[in-house]
């Protein structure tokens, strides 16, 4: 399981916060992929770390909460999916291993390609899906009888548009075709380069083409479709404490602790443990974090991680709010915008 890299297109949440552990229906995206992995029958688990090591190990601990047995593997910078399997190396053994990108995220699991790679054992098995701009991926290549005959990275004139998913898996002679790359034009070992030099010397490369949903979740847009997609899958619980001024429609989790008081709630939602939301409307598609207020506000298709307050604010829509940020109205006069913003913050304001 990969679980470093730095996450720029998540700034600036991950100028604080691992990526991986951005929340998807309040749980991590990053234990969607640990449960995929213990539901295909892997116990063993390494991770991949960077420089948030420290917030990995502390969510994740040992993975016996998971059913797994958790070996953290420090990667010095993120210079690429083949040089992660290099610092894996001595773990993996003379193992078949899987290959799971933290923070991608796949509808239905994978135990079916699992199951096919057990019983077919090519030296690597891929998962493909059709993209509209397959120029920001992993692109593979087919023949017309669906053999996969070339692969290249983020390429600029694309020979297809199957783009690699974030899931990989190997068998130990993999470990040859990293040992002889060199880093591309981006500086990095290529994973696609590693496939290519298997299927030029002959190794069997199997590809899946999935009709299923995945995404990479490297993105406000894609982190805001994912929430929506499991909450979509959301059965309605009441842990919680709910007022009768209160009005909770469809499908709507309030964890326990949460309280809401004289608010409308249009499910599918989640209230995260020890959140108080009065006087406010949720909309549907919208997890609220752990211990977050919302007061006097109206809030739809976001997310708002732990410890943020939201207080009188008419109207937020398709938003990612990080930890222990404060929403308030600003002054109405005079009529001018007070800003207070991170490093590659982007902001649309309506004069």
């Amino acid at each position: 399981m990969l679980a470093g890299g730095s996450g720029t297109r998540l700034r600036p949440i991950t100028h604080t916060s691992a990526k991986q552990l951005v929340p998807v229906a309040n749980k991590p995206v990053l234990f969607y992929g640990l449960e995929a992995i213990a539901a295909a029958g892997i116990g063993d688990i390494g991770i991949v770390v960077g420089d948030t090591h420290a917030e990995i190990e502390a969510a994740v601990g040992d993975g016996s909460a998971l059913g797994l047995r958790v070996t953290y593997l420090r990667q010095r910078a993120p210079l690429g999916l083949a040089h992660a399997v290099l610092v894996a190396r001595d773990y993996l053994g003379d193992d078949d291993f899987v290959m799971y990108l933290g923070d991608n995220f796949i509808l239905g699991g994978i135990q079916d390609i699992v199951g096919r790679f057990t019983r077919d054992r090519p030296a690597a098995q891929i998962m493909l899906t059709r993209v509209g701009d397959p120029r920001q991926f992993g692109v593979a290549e087919l023949d017309a009888a669906g053999r996969v005959i070339g692969l290249e990275e983020k390429p600029v004139a694309p020979k297809s548009d199957l783009a690699l998913v974030g899931v990989y898996l190997f068998t130990p002679v993999v470990h040859e075709a990293v040992a002889e790359l060199k880093p591309s034009w981006r500086g990095e070992l290529e994973i696609t380069d590693a496939l290519q030099w298997l299927i030029e010397r002959g190794h069997g490369v199997e590809s899946t083409v999935i009709s299923g949903y995945w995404k990479d979740t490297g993105n406000v847009t894609d982190m805001l479709e994912v929430n929506r997609l499991v909450l979509e899958s959301l059965d309605g619980r009441l842990d919680g404490r709910v007022d009768d001024g209160s009005e909770l429609i469809g499908r709507v989790v309030v964890e326990a602790g949460g309280v809401v008081e004289r608010s409308r709630i249009v499910g599918p939602a989640i209230i995260g443990a020890g959140a108080r939301v009065a006087d406010s409307y949720i909309g549907p598609f919208t997890s609220i974090a752990a211990d977050c207020v919302i007061s006097g506000s109206e809030i739809e298709y976001s997310i708002v991680l732990p410890r943020a307050s939201i207080s009188g604010v008419s109207r937020i829509e398709a938003s990612l709010i990080g930890h222990d940020v404060e929403v308030t109205p600003a002054p109405n006069t005079p009529r001018a915008h007070r800003l207070v913003l991170g490093d590659h913050s982007k902001v649309q304001i309506s004069s």
